[in-house]
């Protein structure tokens, strides 16, 4: 009996540390798929995604409304506080940036800029610019991915006199009195999404 009760309490031993062995080995996967470049390539695309579609459907609609002035009020009033509503709603940090910024507070910061500089680099080398994700001294990780130009955009970045109108630059100036952001033609980079996951 004794044999017996020695015997199933062995096997009760074996069984609690093998479903613990089982468990800690089904979360080391999960922590190494969530901490892995191609989990934040995936998260970070479908976040910009949904993002672009937010922005661009509410442009758009102001635009159809009232042309190039409804836009660009739209763009200075409710631009960045939508963006920042989509940060809060994903737990992420979204920014939008460009060597040519249109507003103050969408400088590049270091590792942004020299993201930028990469991507303008390969872009003058005419090599396909696909996102990529770093990790910065923080922990955190990055994603980046490449803003190209549509032909639709060009009514408020396109070149002066051209695809852009002049009374409708001076509208811009007088939102943006330091834009850069005018110059473009169809294609061109613009910038990128740059989309900060917080460890």
């Amino acid at each position: 009996m004794k044999n017996l009760f020695y015997f199933l309490s062995i096997a009760v031993i074996i069984g609690v540390l093998a479903t613990c062995t089982n468990q800690s080995a089904s979360q080391q996967e999960e922590e190494q798929a969530v901490n892995s470049d191609e989990y934040y390539l995936e998260q970070g695309g479908e976040i910009a995604a949904a993002s672009f579609k937010a922005l661009s459907g509410r442009l758009m609609a102001a635009m159809k409304k009232g042309g190039v002035p409804e836009a660009v009020q739209y763009c200075n009033i409710a631009g960045l506080p939508l963006i920042d509503s989509l940060s809060e709603a994903h737990q992420v940090n979204i920014r939008r940036t460009s060597l040519k910024i249109r507003q103050p507070q969408d400088a590049p910061m270091p590792a942004e800029k020299k993201a930028l500089d990469q991507y303008h680099a390969k872009f003058a080398a005419g090599e396909v610019l696909k996102p990529l994700v770093e990790t910065n001294s923080a922990g955190d990780v990055a994603f980046y991915a490449p803003i190209l130009l549509s032909e639709a955009c060009l009514k408020c970045h396109g070149k002066l006199g051209e695809t852009l109108k002049e009374e409708d630059y001076d509208l811009i100036k007088g939102l943006y009195p330091k834009d850069e952001a005018i110059g473009y033609a169809p294609g061109d980079l613009r910038g990128i999404w740059s989309i900060t996951f917080a460890k």
